[in-house]
């Protein structure tokens, strides 16, 4: 049992450690990178709905099938995204305008990921206790899902507001959960089954909410050009081309 805890651990940080993958845009001066983050966020819109319907709900699907709880689940996700962004607005509302001024998608783009982050350390654990081998498989594919995704999520945050430091740091912040993930999955190992089984489907309602009433509004407020509108449209679906070919890797 002291491997299983030492491979998820390990397993776990290093997917943390992938949140910082935006430091690669650090050299590029903010003028320039401005220009390409609508783009970005495009992407992220894409990879999100991508990441929901091909990866998410056809998982839990497998396991329960389609049932009224399962679509109960990803209702409560919608709705936790939707009260959260709510109390957002309304602490929003009520502060000062800054020059800092951070937009309130960002944010949830931040409570969403930590969602997710949370349920692949949960999937990892459980993964461990299968065999060492499955956990070391299902960690290849988290990380090579999480990579497109935090380049996403980074364009996001830098869109919504932040500095690069901020937002760097932000990142990592949402990937420590999945190392909070990881240890509830080894601790209550008896039942991460029936934990997976609602936290899978919330997490889709979180993804499904956040690219469609924050992201993709965002595209259309860049929409002037229409070359612009078709790069949109080729990166949004370059974001669910991704996450439909790591289905050969899985």
């Amino acid at each position: 049992m002291q491997g299983v805890w030492f491979y998820t651990i390990l397993s776990v940080f290093i997917v943390s450690i992938i949140s910082f993958v935006g430091v690669l845009t650090l050299s590029i001066k903010t003028e320039k990178l401005k220009k390409f983050l609508i783009f970005l966020v495009s992407f992220s819109a894409g990879a999100l709905l991508g990441d929901a319907f091909i990866h998410l709900l056809p998982e839990v699907i497998e396991e329960s099938g389609f049932t009224l709880l399962v679509s109960g689940f990803v209702l409560s996700g919608i709705f936790f995204s939707l009260f959260i962004e709510k109390i957002i607005h309304w602490n929003h509302c009520h502060m000062p305008i800054t020059k800092g001024h951070v937009h309130t998608f960002s944010i949830m783009n931040l409570v969403g990921d930590g969602v997710h982050n949370f349920i692949d350390g949960l999937i990892i654990g459980a993964s461990y206790l299968v065999s060492i081998p499955v956990g070391i498989a299902t960690t290849i594919a988290v990380v090579l899902h999480e990579i497109p995704q935090e380049i996403g999520d980074f364009g996001v945050l830098l869109h919504g507001g932040f500095t690069k430091k901020k937002a760097l740091f932000s990142n990592f912040l949402t990937a420590v959960t999945a190392i909070i993930g990881a240890i509830v999955a080894l601790l209550l190992s008896s039942s991460v089954e029936n934990l997976v089984l609602f936290l899978v489907p919330f997490a889709a309602g979180n993804f499904i909410y956040i690219a469609c009433t924050d992201l993709i509004p965002e595209l259309h407020k860049d929409s002037v050009k229409i070359s612009h509108s078709l790069l949109q449209v080729v990166f949004f679906l370059l974001g669910i081309a991704v996450m439909f070919s790591l289905i050969l890797l899985e």
